[in-house]
């Protein structure tokens, strides 16, 4: 039997991976757009096992007869309070009115269950909306994959290329959770199909510390990376306060000061997954840090 699944987000760069990864199975997929965009019939316009469906998330009658008659809706829409918080709850209510069973809300993240209030204003926001999807009538699943591993390369400044560094903060042997975003679409897209998935599902692709880090870049390379110590958690705690209140646009989704809070979540280990369960669907060969890290040096010779 044909599983129809409802994707919120599927524009992004996330959403765009689920959606590919669904279309490997047996699926009808609708796609939610809002009102005025022309995004997703660009995308997907022509997939005849796409349908694509409108309606404001401030109107819920709309948004409603958009997820009626699905058996899963998958959230991946990407923002701050508006829509973690805001459009993720116009979206489980229409969800929980429209009879749904099933419902994955835009997690992708570490552990935000345990970190400290006041610590990482975004997985705060998840943990905020989590609580109103535990108290909903309706069969949730989050994914909880540590950081992409995609964001080495680029957002998350971890890795000095040009200066043959590796930062770290408190401890260099400290357990980081790292996934690919592709490999975190295709989780969410098996957790869709499985009637039976669990609140939450852990997965990473590689759990190395910044030691192993700066060993892969050495082996790579063949030119040595070494260790810096950047501080303490506590201090690039009060760094990123400091670059909030100094912030002068606060409504960034991934300002500067926010990848602080991250390191600061992981390299505390508060945020580290204590439940992997990368085999829950069978046998995956997982894209590694040290694969994403090779392919972009090969980019790098390349160009």
């Amino acid at each position: 039997m044909t599983t129809t699944i409802l994707v919120a987000g599927a524009t992004g760069d996330l959403g765009q991976r689920i959606v590919r990864e669904l279309l490997q199975h047996d699926v009808r997929l609708r796609v939610l757009t809002r009102p005025g965009s022309a995004t997703a019939a660009a995308l997907f316009g022509d997939d005849e096992r796409i349908d694509i469906v409108t309606a404001s998330y401030a109107d819920h009658k709309a948004l409603t007869a958009a997820v009626s008659g699905v058996d899963v809706v998958v959230s991946a829409v990407s923002g701050i309070r508006p829509v973690i918080v805001d459009a993720q709850r116009a979206l489980l209510k229409a969800t929980v009115a429209a009879g749904v069973p099933r419902f994955i809300p835009s997690d992708y993240s570490a552990d935000y269950r345990q970190i400290a209030p006041d610590s990482n204003r975004n997985f705060e926001l998840r943990r905020e909306f989590a609580a109103e999807v535990d108290a909903a009538p309706v069969h949730a699943t989050s994914i909880l994959n540590g950081m992409f591993t995609d964001l080495l390369t680029d957002e998350a400044p971890m890795i000095l290329f040009g200066r043959r560094r590796v930062l770290f903060w408190s401890s260099a042997d400290q357990v980081l959770d790292f996934t690919t975003k592709d490999d975190a679409a295709r989780v969410t897209a098996l957790a869709a199909l499985d009637n039976d998935a669990p609140r939450v599902i852990e997965v990473a692709g590689a759990q190395v510390s910044a030691r192993d880090v700066a060993l892969t870049m050495t082996e790579l390379t063949g030119t040595p990376f070494k260790l810096q110590w950047a501080g303490t958690t506590g201090t690039l705690s009060a760094m990123s306060k400091i670059g909030r209140k100094l912030s002068k646009n606060p409504n960034e989704t991934f300002p500067a000061w926010q990848g602080m809070q991250y390191f600061v979540s992981m390299f505390s280990g508060q945020a580290q997954l204590r439940h992997v369960d990368n085999d829950r669907y069978g046998p995956h060969v997982w894209t590694t840090v040290r694969d994403v890290l090779h392919a972009h040096l090969a980019g790098q010779k390349a160009s």
